[in-house]
């Protein structure tokens, strides 16, 4: 009688949240951002997207949430799929209605309107007046700087309020994901510590996922679970976050701390690693 034990097929393994397959996005129909850009979001993780200015990060990000159109660009290459169903024709709006809301680079609060109106404005898809105040409830005690200013107007508040109010309105409509665009952009460090222990807060306790473009290297490998980096468009480098924060390229060019003394860039070995990366 053979020995039948059943077999572990890769099929096996769950399906992640969000997958970005080889896309290019021209923008104005002529200028190539990204080339051939693929990555995983894992259900309830948080994903790490790093790179300099003018990396794609930005762009990746609004190829998932479907906000190209507005900045004239378009996916022209590849696919991406939220839990395996391709999003191309789904409005920005479908997309929240699904679980995936995008927190814009800069905070875009309506400087005219308190806090809480602000927080109210992301709730424009739920109908259920006790959910949008259970949400507003929990969104206040994760942010409880947001309660004592709840009746300021935005524009009189400080980056790491607006901040605060930014990722506080896209909770508003229960997201399973969370697109996090440079969150710690403006802000003084001890603010940054926090809004990142908030997320991570966010991601144990309400399993929120999190894909986070961020240029504060150091920061986002400390509290993220994977990673992936950008040059120029396209994905160099990828791993677990923990080996991405003890790999010597990773040190020398985003963390500034490379071993030995400081050399030329030219002469250091890393560097002709890196420009490998970019042919």
């Amino acid at each position: 009688m053979s020995d039948t034990a059943p077999t572990v097929s890769a099929s096996t393994k769950p399906a992640p949240l969000v997958e970005v397959n080889g896309i290019e996005v021209i923008y104005n129909h002529v200028i190539l951002v990204l080339k051939g850009v693929s990555l995983q979001v894992p259900h309830q993780s948080i994903v790490a997207l790093l790179g300099g200015n003018g990396a794609g990060k930005t762009t990746t990000l609004r190829a998932i949430s479907n906000l190209l159109k507005g900045e004239r660009g378009e996916v022209t290459k590849g696919g991406i799929t939220l839990e395996g169903e391709q999003i191309a024709n789904l409005s920005p709006a479908d997309l929240v209605k699904r679980g995936v809301v995008q927190v814009m680079e800069g905070r875009h609060c309506f400087a005219h309107l308190s806090i809480e109106e602000n927080l109210l404005t992301g709730s424009y898809t739920r109908t259920d007046k006790g959910e949008i105040a259970a949400n507003l409830e929990k969104v206040y005690n994760y942010f409880p700087r947001l309660k004592t200013r709840r009746t300021s107007q935005a524009a009189y508040t400080s980056g790491g309020e607006q901040q605060m109010c930014a990722i506080g309105r896209a909770l508003m409509s229960n997201p399973r994901m969370v697109l996090l665009d440079e969150p710690s952009m403006g802000l003084a460090p001890q603010i940054v510590d926090e809004v990142f222990h908030i997320v991570k807060d966010l991601n144990s306790k309400e399993k929120v996922t999190f894909l986070l473009a961020e240029q504060n290297t150091n920061m986002a490998l400390k509290y993220a679970d994977y990673g992936y980096i950008m040059e120029s468009g396209r994905i160099v480098m990828d791993g677990p976050a923990s080996d991405l924060a003890s790999n010597e390229d990773v040190k020398e060019f985003y963390l500034g701390v490379g071993g030995g003394e400081r050399k030329s860039f030219k002469d250091v070995k890393s560097y002709k690693r890196r420009k490998r990366w970019l042919a």
